[in-house]
Parts: C-alpha cells; structure tokens; sequence
C-alpha cells in the first residue's frame, strides 16, 4: 500500500485518494497530490468580508462578554494594530480599559 501524506490543512494521517484527488476525511479538505503547500497564510475575513491584515484597526459590532469576568466590549470599541492568531479566536489585540484580548473576527469591522 502507497503511503499518502498527511493532510495539509488539520495534519489528519487518514487522507485518501478518490479520483485524481486526495480527500481528508476529518476535514474534508481536498488537495491535488505532488502539490505543495496550497496556502502558507491563513485568510481571516471580518464581518463585511473584508481581508484583515496585522496592524489593522477593527471594531467590535457587538456586545461581547468578557469571559471569567463581568466586563462587557461595548459596540464601537476600537482595537488597534491587531495581530492574526491561529484558532478560534483569530485577533489578538489590545483593547483600551480592558487590556489584551483575543476576539473572533466574525464580530468585528475593518475600520
């Protein structure tokens, strides 16, 4: 039996070929085999879809629990020169009064 690389995407060691591609079933990522490394850079988007890049100013469009505490990002909270993490929460940033947080992009906008 061949030996197929693990998937590029969540690294799953499960991947196998249907057709002329090779299939994840963990993620169902698909990949042409021999290619390499598709996307090195993560695309993280904002609310409006806007492409987001470190050292951009965001705003928060919602209301957000602070997690642990009773402190509450109130809508139009500006957060500067943000910087891209991997994981859920893929901004990570300083937030006037409340100091460094991580949020989702799903609830912000690029300023």
């Amino acid at each position: 039996m061949s030996e197929l690389p693990p998937c590029p995407q969540c690294q799953s060691p499960y991947a196998y070929a249907d057709a002329s591609l090779l299939v994840c079933p963990e993620c169902a990522h698909e990949w042409q085999p021999g290619s390499v490394d598709q996307e090195d850079e993560r695309v993280v988007r904002d609310s409006n879809g806007n492409l987001l890049q470190d050292g951009d100013t965001v705003t928060v469009i919602k209301d957000l629990k602070v997690k642990g505490s009773s402190l509450v990002v109130k809508v139009g909270t500006k957060a500067k020169n943000i910087r891209l993490v991997a994981g859920d929460h893929d901004i990570d940033c300083k937030i006037p009064s409340l100091g460094a947080m991580q949020l989702k992009s799903a609830f912000v906008k690029k300023q």
